[in-house]
């Protein structure tokens, strides 16, 4: 097979490759320079496939560097998004393992920061829902929670929480219903949310 034609692509660091004058793909120009790949040189089908695989490997990890610049994400949300855009899952492997080598992907500080943002408007049930739901595993997200979020401070939030709701409001029988389903809802436990009802009960009598 001849490289009959190698054409760049808009602005970017990308070309369109020829061989025998049939379009074969978009390759990076990192790729091209690594495989001295001009216009007129001969290539065997092995070495082809060799070089796509090597372009393969590059633009997905390329793009999951571009992803995870933008906001963090687990190994799963980055996984799906990359298959969702039709790499190759052995290429996305390959490039989760090396993002997990050099730190940029790891469930645990996910689960933490996740946990710091939204400890104080959400219930460890909704905080753990969520972050499994983000393909964290499960005794890392127990482990976080046990770590970062203590009774007290849900006790706390949960009030504010309460009080906010409540702003307003007539203090009756239906109102603290809503109040004890919504203070669940926000995944807050059962008991919590019933020692803050009778807390905001025992303040308005």
């Amino acid at each position: 097979m001849e490289i009959t034609e190698i054409k760049k692509v808009g602005k970017g660091l990308r070309y369109h490759v020829y061989l025998d004058d049939k379009y074969e793909g978009t390759f990076e120009a990192e790729i091209l320079a690594r495989f001295k790949l001009k216009t007129g040189q001969e290539l065997s089908g092995e070495e082809f496939d060799e070089i796509k695989i090597a372009n393969g490997d590059l633009a997905c990890f390329d793009r999951s560097l571009g992803v995870l610049e933008k906001s963090m994400k687990t190994e799963k949300m980055l996984y799906d998004y990359l298959l969702e855009k039709a790499y190759p899952e052995e290429c996305i492997e390959r490039a989760m393992e090396k993002l997990k080598d050099y730190g940029y992907i790891n469930d645990g500080v996910f689960a933490e920061n996740y946990i710091r943002t939204y400890a104080h408007v959400k219930g460890k049930k909704k905080l753990k829902y969520d972050l499994l739901g983000k393909g964290v595993a499960q005794e890392i997200v127990d482990e976080k929670l046990e770590e970062l979020v203590s009774e007290d401070e849900q006790l706390e939030s949960c009030t504010n929480i309460a009080k906010k709701y409540m702003k307003n409001k007539e203090f009756d029988q239906k109102s603290k219903q809503k109040l004890f389903t919504h203070l669940v809802g926000k995944g807050f436990d059962f008991n919590i949310s019933k020692v803050v009802l009778r807390r905001l009960e025992d303040d308005r009598d």
